[in-house]
């Protein structure tokens, strides 16, 4: 029986496979919405940063570096998280994403301002989101230049700003890396979604119905064919990255595979649920897009989360994509390990845990 199983899993994913590659419709599918989705962010998404949390080690505990944290603090643009004792705290701000930006004040500080020199500002910026991080820097440098300036005949500051993840602020390196999240999601929603609701349009699905397979063993053979399709996929954009644009990857090919296979379970169930209500492959088309573009909206891949009002951010906590996203560019950019993502595996695998009974569920009680 065991080996039965395994067979006919086989010979149903090796007919999805063909079925999906031999259909100019779907393989136009599967390009189609990753040029849509790349002018979408590449013309609509806001890069506006509304606000910079940061966090600050004030060594030097002078009238001056009071002086300009009051001013930092009495500005719209900054919001104090904590006043640390040791600059080695700030990188658990800043890896938590508890704060965008950590600031050290030397213990001469004052000494360098009196004697009429420039004294040195050490600013840590967070580099997975260049965006964010080049305007935050640049906010300081603004604010550093006022305060300069309110200070007429003494020297100026001179800010050191040191962004982590990534030195020179490329967007590419904070863009490609979350996209290979994204293409598995589209790509997976899709065909998976394309799966049951092609079978009926095509008038097969009867057919499928009395063959002796399972309806567990069918949804399973429809799941697995875009899930491969959609790691293929992910595998090649990881080679763009890595290859032809030479964005550094820190972490391990492990931990990024199975991060994507995590996710791309979540995605699969969605699809297939979408494809047992619908009744047809335009239906399928209309739902998925209706799901995908508040996900993707929400994933934060544009737009900072701590930049959405308060009650998206909530919405946020049930998009599997945002820590899908956040996981990806923590392993590609930061070289995390499979623990330190663990946490986001959470959210996607209560997302499966759901769609996948429901997929099985309309497919046994509405899809017959």
């Amino acid at each position: 029986m065991f080996q039965g199983f395994w067979g006919r899993l086989f010979f149903m994913c090796q007919k999805e496979l063909l079925a999906t590659l031999q259909d100019k419709r779907i393989r136009f599918i599967m390009v189609m919405p990753v040029i849509l989705q790349g002018l979408l962010f590449g013309y609509a998404a806001s890069y506006n940063l509304e606000e910079v949390p940061y966090v600050v080690v004030d060594l030097s505990n002078s009238a001056e570096s009071r002086d300009l944290l009051a001013r930092m603090d009495g500005s719209p643009a900054f919001s104090r998280q904590a006043s640390l004792g040791n600059p080695d705290e700030i990188a658990d701000w800043i890896d938590s994403e508890q704060a965008v930006l950590g600031m050290i004040i030397p213990s001469d500080f004052a000494a360098h301002l009196s004697r009429g020199e420039a004294a040195p500002l050490e600013v840590i910026a967070d580099g997975r989101n260049t965006s964010v991080a080049g305007q935050a820097a640049g906010y300081v440098s603004s604010l550093v230049s006022g305060w300069n300036a309110a200070r007429s005949g003494n020297a100026g500051i001179q800010v050191v700003s040191r962004t982590w993840f990534n030195p020179n602020q490329i967007t590419r390196w904070t863009f490609l890396p979350a996209l290979i999240g994204m293409i598995s999601f589209v790509q997976v929603i899709m065909l998976a979604g394309l799966s049951i609701a092609k079978e009926k349009e095509q008038g097969t699905f009867d057919q499928l119905l009395v063959t002796p397979l399972s309806p567990a063993e069918i949804l399973i053979g429809k799941a697995l064919p875009p899930m491969l399709i959609g790691l293929v996929q992910s595998m090649l954009l990881f080679c763009i990255c890595y290859f032809w644009f030479q964005i550094p990857f820190s972490g391990t090919l492990g931990a990024l595979i199975l991060t994507d296979i995590i996710f791309m379970l979540s995605s699969t169930g969605i699809g297939l649920s979408i494809s047992a209500m619908a009744n047809n492959m335009q239906q399928v088309l209309v739902y998925a897009f209706v799901t995908m573009m508040p996900l993707v909206l929400l994933s934060g891949l544009a737009t900072p989360v701590a930049n959405m009002p308060e009650f998206l951010q909530l919405l946020t906590y049930g998009d599997p994509l945002r820590f899908a996203i956040g996981a990806i560019r923590r392993i590609y950019l930061e070289g995390a390990g499979v623990s330190a993502v663990a946490a986001d595996y959470v959210p996607m695998l209560l997302t499966a845990a759901v769609t996948m009974p429901l997929a099985g569920w309309l497919f046994r009680h509405k899809a017959v």
